[in-house]
């Protein structure tokens, strides 16, 4: 069939075989589960392959509502599984929401931005469209799933794409960097870095700016609020939860330090990756991987067995194959007549970015252990399920671009 997407179909197979693969190294019987899930995903995407591409569009605001109610459901309903309350439980099967409230948020947002009123640069549809991330994103906030959370600022970049300012990713950077260097050195050597920056910045933008009170107002409020935030910063820190607390500390402090606690994990995902030497110890042949020594392997922690069994080779494989198809869908949703398939790529190319680059950092110590799976490859029918719907609808809508002729 004209128009099918064969190579980023393909890439989206050997990812879920390969990833089959190893969990099956971890733990037979839900290798053997992750099989079904899989088996199961692939009818759902044929299915939604058939389906009219209009009918995504037509029907985002519900899937939005449901998405939304889904999550706000977990208060009374939901099922606390290590220590979050972000799962249904029915029976033997478990379903946790927020993956498929990301589907429908991107839906939504297509739907909005798509739409022939919309423009970035009035203010009522730019609130609206943070909006429609923001509704979701507090509800996660509140539950809390901090690793979902972060996943929704990958929406930030479909709007950037539709011609958002560039200065918000500058400002989510600045107070990340602020943040982190907070907490490794005293808040008024922070404050002093600030000062001396806005002095560089008026110092080499004097003529390029009208400065007059507005301006200088402005920059001075900005420094100020900074300021504030570095003093605040490590009092936060030590309202957290001491897991979360411990988290963030092992960045700076080692995991050595928590080897008993929150650093568990990663000391020995970054033993079991750094085992692996240049072509791995052979599959099922790991010695981290077959004595369990990572708790949930098969699931947030699933890299470091590729990187024991099958060494810098296949780590280095992995991390290309992941890069080619985010690639590919970034590549076929610029060339996307509709705005509608455009934004809607972007965000599913976007959130499996999100994804891939705080798992991968998670697993080698370079981002605080958080809750958030390697699309495609770790353990889990929700998640699985999930991914392999947007990634069906996405190339539904690429088949239906392509056979347009509008």
């Amino acid at each position: 069939m004209e128009g099918i997407d064969k190579f980023g179909i393909t890439m989206y197979i050997l990812l879920c075989g390969f990833a089959i693969a190893n969990i099956y190294s971890v733990d037979e019987a839900l290798g053997t589960k992750q099989f079904i899930f899989f088996c199961i995903s692939f009818v759902v995407g044929i299915v939604i392959f058939f389906t009219r591409s209009k009918f995504f569009e037509n029907m985002a605001g519900i899937f939005y509502i449901a998405g939304v109610l889904l999550l706000i459901g977990l208060f009374p309903f939901g099922k606390e599984i290590l220590g979050q309350k972000n799962w249904y439980k029915f029976g033997s099967f478990t379903m946790q929401p927020v993956e498929f409230a990301k589907i429908s948020t991107a839906l939504m947002l297509a739907n909005y931005v798509s739409g022939a009123d919309f423009n970035l640069n009035n203010r009522n549809s730019l609130i609206s469209a943070l909006a429609i991330i923001g509704v979701p994103a507090v509800v996660v906030l509140m539950i809390p799933d901090v690793g979902s959370l972060l996943v929704f600022f990958a929406f930030a970049i479909a709007l950037y794409r539709e011609g958002l300012s560039g200065w918000l990713f500058i400002f989510i950077f600045v107070f990340a960097a602020v943040f982190l260097v907070a907490l490794a050195i005293n808040p008024l050597y922070v404050i002093g870095g600030i000062i001396a920056l806005a002095f560089l910045f008026v110092l080499f933008n004097y003529s390029r700016i009208h400065w007059n009170v507005i301006s200088v107002a402005a920059l001075v409020g900005i420094v100020a609020f900074l300021s504030a935030f570095a003093m605040v910063t490590p009092k936060v820190l030590e309202k957290l939860p001491r897991h979360q607390k411990e988290r963030i500390e092992v960045l700076y402090k080692g995991e050595k330090a928590f080897r008993d606690t929150s650093g568990y994990n990663l000391l020995y995902s970054k033993t079991a990756i750094g085992s692996g030497g240049l072509k791995g110890k052979g599959y099922r042949e790991g010695s981290v991987t077959r004595g369990k020594f990572v708790p949930e392997q098969e699931t947030d922690y699933i890299f470091c067995t590729v990187g024991e069994e099958w060494g810098f080779v296949g780590s280095t494989a992995l991390i290309l194959l992941y890069t080619l198809f985010i690639g590919r869908i970034y590549y076929l949703s610029e060339r996307q007549k509709s705005t509608f398939n455009r934004v809607f790529g972007y965000s599913f190319a976007s959130i499996l970015l999100m994804h891939f680059g705080i798992n991968i950092g998670m697993v080698m110590g370079l981002f605080p252990t958080v809750g958030i799976p390697l699309p495609y490859f770790s353990y889990g029918g929700s998640s699985l399920l999930a991914f392999s719907i947007m990634t069906a609808i996405f190339f539904k809508l690429n088949y239906t671009d392509k056979n347009s002729l509008v």
